[in-house]
């Protein structure tokens, strides 16, 4: 294909056709000269939907705020001594579970690997081009209460949160929430009911999560909202930030 001349390119460049415009400049023609127009073209367009697609799944993890951004659900360390389901794991992997706005519940002792878990269920998302966002849920409470100092600022915080395709939430119910938490966090679960899916990352078994949450109507009504539509995967007991201590010594 031959060079584009400056005007052309500005113009490709103001279509925000920078990829197009950097397939068609690389593209060898020692090597397509004798191709047909078609294949060539064709050519120029999947390098540049390539670049197109890793520059948007790229943007995708950056944005997400992943506590392990390399974190991998295809590298999991050490699955039989953890007791952790393979099947389920490439299940979680497809992220069919998203388009079946089905929630995961993330459930082990101290040190078992929910974060990792929660942060390569989110990568896995991004790489299917699924907007995704991990946040640990002392740091969402604090966002919260920062939101209350600003105009319609519940507003924002709640449309933010709720428009998340997967929302990964970490160290869910290491501390009881107080009533405003726990009012917002219905209002929340409220919103992506149904809509939207959500990761938890929790110690705490799902008979202690009543207790946790206050025992009374909100426990019932947050609780609702959850546990009917969800994969749990007991991430069991193993320590791995002990494992990796040792290998590391």
């Amino acid at each position: 294909m031959s060079r584009l001349d400056a005007e052309t390119k500005r113009k490709l460049r103001e279509m925000n056709a920078g990829e197009l415009l950097e397939a068609i400049d690389t593209q060898d023609e020692r090597l397509s000269i004798s191709l047909p127009f078609e294949d060539r073209v064709r050519l120029v367009v999947d390098d540049a939907y390539s670049s197109f697609t890793h520059s948007k799944v790229t943007g995708l993890i950056r944005r997400a705020g992943l506590r392990y951004p390399n974190a991998d659900l295809r590298r999991i360390d050490l699955l039989d001594e953890r007791g952790l389901d393979r099947q389920l794991l490439t299940q979680l992997g497809t992220c069919s579970f998203v388009g079946r706005q089905q929630n995961v519940v993330l459930q082990g002792f101290t040190g078992s690997g929910k974060s990792y878990l929660g942060c390569a269920v989110a990568k896995r998302a991004c790489e299917h081009r699924i907007r995704a966002h991990y946040v640990r849920r002392p740091d969402l409470e604090e966002e919260w209460v920062a939101a209350q100092d600003k105009p319609d600022g519940s507003g924002k915080f709640l449309r933010k949160y709720a428009a998340f395709t997967l929302l990964v939430i970490d160290e869910w119910l290491l501390d009881r929430p107080t009533e405003p938490m726990r009012g917002m966090l219905l209002e929340l679960m409220e919103r992506r009911y149904g809509e939207t899916s959500t990761v938890f990352c929790t110690q705490y078994l799902q008979k202690d999560w009543h207790q946790r949450l206050g025992s009374r109507v909100h426990a019932d009504a947050i609780m609702d909202r959850i546990i009917h539509n969800t994969i749990w995967v007991e991430t069991g007991n193993y320590n791995m930030r002990e494992h990796a201590a040792l290998v590391s010594a």
